[in-house]
């Protein structure tokens, strides 16, 4: 089987070598660079029963950039019928588009689609945003849908398909508006029962689904990135056979996504089964550049599996200031791994982030106060109290 994957992604890659591609998570090549993509804006916020003003939403991501995060997901293009926290996406991308977050390095932003539908009305924002220059393409109506080295010791359709997951080089060049770079994700799940109970049809029914978008996506020079749900472990099913992880991930990658995000949505992954997926995803032909790993923290595991990753030669890791996030079809998953408390341990293996833990610190605690949960990052509670006792908290 691995045989058959590797030459599937051989072929898909011989023929990315005439593309001129340029995706944002290019540094990811240097050993002591760790990438951290920072899902609080969208996976963090999706789940949370009490409504979030978008002032806030947007609030959160102006802080964010000022961080030196260079990857937010910063909204969903969902019907509110399905995700009410995302329903007001399209002025969180409107305020970014009109007043670009004040940042000390480009920002690129992802935007999470469930569907054709939720392409088109992406686009609508980006087409009638001032920002967008003249000769700005106007897309064509939505297709229809029937071993690595070690550190030194990174208004929608009702009826469309429901989209409640948590998660989720030789890349396309990136989108750019005004400066900032533009991005759209996808997700899938790695086991029937989630993929039916998440978005309502099987998993191959969800490739079908999502060929069209990707195709149309990566013509606009939008990359796409998709997220394989329950990679580690499904409330339904238990334990997750590796080999049917590769091979969605294999399926991916030849559709065209630029990065596939693994992710441990109940955070039921332990080390040794952390270790053996990616070995298996390496057996596949799939590299550690297309990857990154999705960790929550409901058993304490989240940074155990970072660590095991990182032996691995992963270098891109998604995350939530102040651990915000969960899983509606979980019952007592938590949320992600805290940005704190990772940019924390990575900093002290001699890992370059580029983050602030700081301000990530300070974010978390605003954040979780404005919503009334509490922090949960160690690390970022910790920090305070050091700034605190020198009179910056």
């Amino acid at each position: 089987m691995s045989v058959s994957f590797t030459s599937r992604l051989l072929r898909r890659r011989a023929f990315a070598q005439f593309s001129n591609r340029n995706f944002s998570s290019s540094s990811r090549a240097c050993a002591d660079q760790v990438r951290i993509i920072e899902v609080g804006p969208r996976d963090g916020l999706q789940n949370e029963k009490t409504s979030i003003p978008v002032e806030t939403k947007i609030e959160l991501i102006n802080r964010l950039a000022r961080t030196g995060l260079n990857t937010i997901e910063a909204g969903s293009f969902v019907h509110p019928k399905w995700v009410p926290q995302m329903a007001a996406s399209d002025q969180v991308l409107s305020s970014i588009l009109k007043s670009p977050p004040s940042s000390q390095l480009p920002i690129t932003y992802q935007w999470l689609l469930p569907n054709s539908k939720g392409l088109e009305n992406y686009f609508k924002v980006m087409n009638t945003s001032p920002s967008a220059p003249d000769g700005y393409p106007t897309p064509p109506p939505s297709p229809k849908m029937d071993d690595g080295p070690a550190l030194n010791t990174s208004s929608q359709d009702p009826n469309a398909m429901p989209a409640t997951t948590s998660g989720v080089d030789s890349m396309s060049t990136s989108r750019t508006e005004g400066g900032q770079r533009h991005e759209v994700s996808i997700f899938m799940a790695a086991t029937e029962s989630f993929s039916k109970k998440n978005t309502n049809c099987s998993i191959q029914e969800s490739l079908d689904r999502f060929r069209p978008l990707m195709a149309e996506s990566r013509k606009q020079n939008y990359p796409v990135r998709a997220y394989i749900s329950v990679a580690l472990g499904c409330p339904f099913e238990g334990a997750v056979d590796p080999h049917k992880v590769a091979e969605i991930a294999t399926d991916l990658m030849e559709m065209g996504a630029d990065e596939v995000s693994v992710a441990d949505t109940t955070g039921m992954g332990t080390a040794p089964a952390t270790r053996k997926l990616l070995q298996t995803l390496k057996e596949a032909g799939i590299r550690n550049e297309d990857i990154a790993m999705h960790f929550h923290d409901t058993f304490g595991q989240a940074l155990i599996n970072t660590m095991v990753s990182l032996d691995h030669g992963i270098r891109a890791f998604d995350s939530a200031v102040g651990g915000l996030g969960g899983c509606p079809y979980s019952p007592g998953a938590t949320g992600n791994v805290a940005t704190e408390d990772l940019v924390y341990s990575l900093h002290t293996l001699g890992a370059d982030t580029g983050v602030d833990l700081d301000e990530v610190s300070r974010i978390g605690d605003w954040i979780t106060g404005q919503i009334g949960k509490s922090n949960s990052s160690s690390a970022g509670k910790a920090t305070l109290a050091r700034l605190k006792r020198e009179g910056q908290a």
